[in-house]
């Protein structure tokens, strides 16, 4: 019986190689934004992780009547750009390949597909101030760690996947942020969060219109330089990070004066059954969370399936 190894994804040597992927994800999510209705909590901006690597998933135009799509097909390293009227268009991801390439590239397919955008053609909280047509200078696709990047967000993603069915509340997609590069599943409690102050952007008051336990991952940042999962309540319950976490090894932090519970993928890796303890903890996350914000956590159980 074959033995399944967690990739091996590592932060440190590999923030250039992170960051390069973390623009490419901008530019896809900025064009699925540009076409897409609204949604609540900004769930029509995100991207997602599929067999083939991170799409935006079908973007609709023309009224509906058409769509495409773009995908960043890893184990054949390319972007696609796919028309619903059975136009593909390709072109290769190889080291060298800067941001700006990559955004005239895929501007350049969309053009010849007869595809308008309008983008406001720059990252977004990255402290980079030129165009995406102008950054020449991150250039460090890499194909080994972006394989094991996405191989390792497979994998979350199918555990978030099945700890997201374990709650019978509303419920986000799992699905990837590009602006800050985590993969997230969100719960609600279908109650109002207290009103935001007036000088809180727009993103967080839609974000944190309502309360929420959010779970996720990132592969590291300057702040957290590994990657690691982690959990917070919004709005954060007094005593919180005096609540027990599974496994052991899992830690409460001070997140933005929130705690949030963390636990190192380096110490996942360790473990003989990395699934069962990552949903476990997941679940102490969220137990810890709903019992002291007041949740009704019997009414979220989910209820026996009766046999199809």
């Amino acid at each position: 019986m074959a033995t399944h190894v967690l990739p091996d994804l590592k932060y440190t040597g590999h923030e250039k190689n992170k960051l390069t992927l973390h623009l490419f994800f901008q530019i896809m999510g900025k064009i699925r934004m540009s076409f897409a209705p609204r949604k609540n909590h900004w769930w029509y901006i995100t991207l997602y992780v599929n067999e083939k690597g991170f799409t935006t998933g079908p973007i609709s135009i023309n009224e509906g009547f058409d769509s495409f799509s773009i995908t960043m097909n890893i184990p054949e390293h390319r972007v696609e750009v796919f028309h619903s009227a059975g136009d593909l268009r390709s072109f290769r991801l190889e080291k060298n390949l800067s941001v700006a390439d990559f955004y005239n590239y895929l501007c350049s397919i969309l053009k010849e597909l007869d595809i308008v955008v309008g983008i406001k053609a720059e990252p977004y909280e990255l402290n980079m101030k030129k165009r995406f047509s102008e950054i020449v200078e991150y250039e460090h696709y890499h194909k080994k760690y972006t394989n094991t990047y996405w191989k390792t967000f497979l994998w979350i993603s199918s555990v978030f996947k099945e700890f997201s069915g374990r709650f019978y509340g509303k419920t986000c997609p799992v699905h990837l942020y590009w602006h800050s590069m985590d993969l997230a599943v969100t719960r609600f409690s279908g109650k109002k969060a207290p009103a935001m102050d007036a000088d809180a952007s727009i993103p967080n008051k839609d974000a944190y219109s309502h309360e929420c336990i959010s779970f996720g991952f990132w592969a590291g940042d300057e702040n957290m330089p590994e990657p690691a999962f982690y959990s917070y309540t919004f709005p954060s319950p007094e005593g919180l990070e005096e609540q027990k976490l599974e496994p052991e090894s899992a830690n409460w932090i001070m997140n933005n004066g929130s705690p949030m519970a963390v636990l190192t993928y380096a110490e996942l890796q360790k473990q003989d059954e990395p699934k069962k303890v990552l949903l476990e903890f997941l679940e102490s996350a969220y137990q810890a969370g709903a019992w002291l914000a007041g949740w009704d956590i019997e009414h979220f159980n989910v209820p026996g399936l009766k046999e199809l």
